[in-house]
């Protein structure tokens, strides 16, 4: 993994994860959480619309819906697990 694209994913799950913090209100986590939650989203967002068979298609953009759908889906968890 060359640096560049290990920018790349921390920018994607930046975005994402802020992304994620804005449409589960109370989500957020700062700025490394918003990364941590971006790219552990991405994982799960990309396992997840694989297995219902959903493309998105390919580049920055489709990496960044891929990576929010993914950590909405971790906040809701997370959110769930808090409260009990």
């Amino acid at each position: 993994m060359t640096i560049e694209s290990l920018i790349v994913w921390l920018i994607i799950g930046a975005i994402a994860g802020w992304l994620a913090g804005q449409i589960v209100r109370g989500g957020g986590l700062g700025l490394v959480g918003n990364i941590a939650v971006g790219i552990i989203g991405a994982v799960v967002g990309g396992w997840l619309l694989r297995q219902l068979g959903v493309a998105i298609g390919g580049g920055f953009i489709a990496a960044i819906i891929n990576a929010t759908i993914g950590a909405v889906i971790l906040l809701v968890i997370i959110g769930l697990v808090r409260r009990t």
